[in-house]
Parts: structure tokens; sequence; C-alpha cells
């Protein structure tokens, strides 16, 4: 395994921030990393690339133990934190020979070339950092994380605060890399996860939820489905939050709900009934599989309806 989690735990004060999870990543693996707001995932990053250490469990990288051995594990991952701390004052080329040196990487000058043309850095490789955009701004950090040829990459939020097109171009260099290298990155985005993985990983509070590929995820045992009903009229949610068959109701327009639930005939027996009962008119009913936000709503939501 290129990254083995085992019984992972760190507190901050008397919070746990990270609470006894267990994971692993296989190589050639493109894992998204999900999880609210505060649910540890920066935290977990942090151990798993040695600048933070765990009050319990185990991390190893490419077979290395990243508390026993850091300088040797650090050396097989490339790390682009959320912050993406950059100087500002310096050009690309002589940041990335600033980097290259820290690595100690061999044919220092054709690595910086290479990593250039890869992150797609050379229309503006020749300026200082701080005059570049922010989606180039990311690309130098990408480029940094990758100029000593690491192969495994843990990505931090990578497409924070960037434009839609941005976005595009980053998520496509990811899946690039993907094919070659050991990817783990963390994304509130999860239309891109969808785009670029093929399995998760998702913490709440700290505690593991679910580690699974999309297609099992969108059809877990527990074996929600999603109902889409449209009413001619528009409807109070208190109405739809009464039926019993209903786990989750989330109005889409005053006449357009989604909702989850466990029992699918019951729930369109109970929706048809509300319907004969107010005097209603439904114009399309229809289920399907769980997207990726619904079952993360569902995993993550500390109430039900709402």
């Amino acid at each position: 395994m290129s990254i083995e989690v085992k019984g992972l735990t760190r507190t901050y004060g008397e919070q746990k921030a990270v609470n006894n999870i267990s994971f692993a990543i296989g190589k050639g693996e493109i894992v998204g990393f999900l999880g609210p707001n505060g649910a540890g995932k920066s935290t977990t990053m942090k151990i798993i690339t040695g600048y933070l250490a765990a009050d319990a469990g185990q991390v190893t990288v490419c077979g290395i133990d990243v508390k026993a051995d850091p300088l040797h594990a650090k050396a097989k991952i490339g790390y682009l934190p959320e912050a993406n701390p950059l100087y500002f004052d310096m050009y690309v080329r002589e940041y990335l020979d600033f980097v290259a040196d820290v690595h100690h990487v061999q044919n220092k000058k054709q690595s910086i070339e290479k990593v250039i043309e890869t992150v797609g850095l050379s229309p503006e490789s020749k300026k200082k950092i701080g005059q570049l955009s922010k989606g180039y701004k990311q690309r130098v950090g990408l480029a940094a994380a990758l100029i000593h040829d690491p192969e495994v990459l843990v990505l931090d939020e990578p497409t924070t605060g960037l434009d839609p097109n941005q976005i595009l171009e980053i998520r496509e260099l990811i899946k690039k890399l993907g094919v070659n290298k050991t990817v783990i990155f963390s994304s509130h985005i999860l239309q891109e996860v969808e785009a670029i993985c093929d399995r998760v990983v998702i913490i709440n509070k700290g505690q593991l939820v679910a580690d699974d590929s999309l297609a099992a995820l969108r059809n877990r045992s527990d074996n929600t489905s999603t109902l889409k009903v449209v009413f001619k009229e528009p409807l109070e949610a208190a109405w739809m939050e009464r039926l019993s068959a209903i786990d989750t109701v989330n109005r889409i327009s005053p006449n357009e709900w989604e909702l989850v639930c466990k029992n699918v005939q019951e729930a369109n027996k109970q929706l048809m009934e509300l319907a004969l009962q107010h005097n209603l008119n439904i114009v399309s009913l229809q289920s399907g599989e769980q997207s990726l936000e619904e079952v993360f709503r569902s995993l993550t939501s500390s109430s039900t309806k709402n």
C-alpha cells in the first residue's frame, strides 16, 4: 500500500480532532477525502505528511513509518497544503530552484523545466509569483509538490478560490498525475470528486463514516433511495416532514422536492395519500440512486428532516 493509516488519533485540548481512524490507499489510486468543516481532514493530512504528530496510531507511506523515519517518508510525498504558502517576491523558477535544493534533487535544471511543463506554467514562468493569478499560484504549489518526483501526492483543497475554468484545468492535471502516482485530495466540491475519483473516504467529527467506491456508496446496503417529486401546487414543508417513510426532505422549489427514503413503495404510497388528502396534483414522481452529495449529506448531517 502507498498509504496506510491505522488507529489514528489526535486531540486538541479536550476535543478529538481525529478519533481512531484507519484506511489504506493503494498505488495508482485517486481517492477523495471528504468531510464537513472541522471534521479532521486537514489534521489527518498533516499527520500523513509528517507535519503534525499523532497522539496515537501509525501512518506508513510506501512502507515507511512516518513517525519513526520522517525524512525518508517525506521524500516519498508531495504536499500541497490548503494555504499554499509561497514566496511572492521570488520568480517562479527561482522558487522551484529553492524547493529542489530542499529535496536534494539531482539534475535540478532538467527537473524544473519538466515540472513547469507538466503543470502548465510555461506561459507565466518568467514572472514573480506575486504577479500570478490564483490559478497559476496553485500551479506553482503543485509544481513544488512534484519537483522531487514523489510517489504520493497529498492535496488539501487544491481548487479553493479558483474560477470554473481554472478548476477544470487543475482537475484534468490531477487525473493526469494519478496515472503514475497515488493521490489523496480533499475538496468541498463534490462534483469534482465524482469526476476524478473512483473511491472516497468520508470522515465526520473526527470519525470514519465511509470508505468505499462511488458506485457502492450510491447503493449502500442501508439502502436509501432518492425520490424527486413535483406538485402542480406549492405545499408546506411540514406536510412532507410528517410522512413516516421519508428520512430527509429537501425543498428545491415551492413545488419541487427531493426526498430520501429507505422504502420507496411505502414513500410513494404516502405521497399519493398526501395528494388525495389535500387535493394536490403530482406532476412527476421519479426514483433513482443517490448522488454523492446526497450520500455525503446523509452521513454527515446531525439532523434528518429539515
